[in-house]
């Protein structure tokens, strides 16, 4: 890994997680990890262009069908590659499967740029992560073995004891907080070989006083109304939330927006 490299592109390949969501924006869009570190990139590098083809909901076979080929064809120095956690918080996965389509996105991907990245991606404590923990761990074992198979680094997430903290979570307990977001862009600048901005990103967060019962209540009830209750109804009617909506930034074009 080279020590404050120059790097002219970025693509970053997946689902919600590097759409963006929930790192919301003024005027709706959302930013997140990969818009922050396009932004710190492209403060080192004089016409550094990015794309973002991630759509959220998106399973591994779909990032593989829909994504992968577009993202190689980009011939971009940095990709970037996170994907299967959604069809590990499935009822029903096959990780054999899983596991298949992942080895074929880095097999098709790992020629085609400089540097492949991978991630483990953060768990949020709680009983979710506890349920499918196993598979998660499984997903990151392969994460972890291709990686040293095709040279591709890779940003462990899941074991950084500040992204596990809930107040890391948007309400949604899906998705990262803005805060959470700039976190896994440092995680992601440091692993790249750049100079570090912050040192502590993985530490755990100061302790604070835990919500009362009724605070606990109101909130379990509001997420079980708002963001539980839909996402069981797609999953039974075989919907996403990404249906029909398209890539984040499609083309490998000079980054826009504030430098990060």
């Amino acid at each position: 890994m080279q020590t404050n490299p120059t790097y002219t592109s970025l693509v970053a390949v997946g689902d919600s997680f590097t759409e963006g969501m929930s790192d919301l924006l003024p005027d709706g869009s959302y930013r997140g990890w990969a818009d922050v570190l396009a932004g710190r990139m492209a403060a080192r590098s004089p016409g550094f262009r990015y794309a973002n083809l991630a759509v959220r909901g998106k399973l591994i076979k779909q990032i593989v069908d829909e994504q992968v080929d577009v993202a190689a064809a980009m011939q971009a120095d940095v990709i970037t590659l996170v994907g299967g956690l959604n069809d590990t918080l499935r009822p029903r996965c096959d990780m054999g499967r899983v596991r298949g389509l992942l080895t074929e996105a880095v097999e098709r991907l790992a020629p085609s740029c400089k540097q492949l990245v991978l991630m483990r991606s953060p768990g949020r404590q709680g009983p979710v992560l506890e349920r499918f923990r196993p598979r998660m761990e499984e997903l990151f074992a392969c994460v972890d073995e291709l990686a040293q198979r095709h040279g591709a680094l890779v940003v462990d997430l899941y074991g950084a004891a500040s992204l596990s903290d809930p107040r890391m979570w948007d309400v949604d307990r899906l998705h990262l907080t803005d805060e959470g977001h700039r976190r896994v862009a440092e995680a992601v600048w440091q692993t790249l070989g750049y100079e570090a901005a912050d040192t502590e990103w993985r530490m755990p967060l100061p302790p604070s006083a835990p919500p009362n019962w009724l605070a606990r209540r109101t909130a379990d009830v509001h997420f079980t109304r708002q963001h539980l209750l839909p996402w069981m109804g797609r999953r039974l009617t075989g919907r996403s939330s990404g249906d029909g909506l398209p890539a984040k930034r499609p083309d490998l074009l000079p980054y826009e927006g504030p430098a990060v």
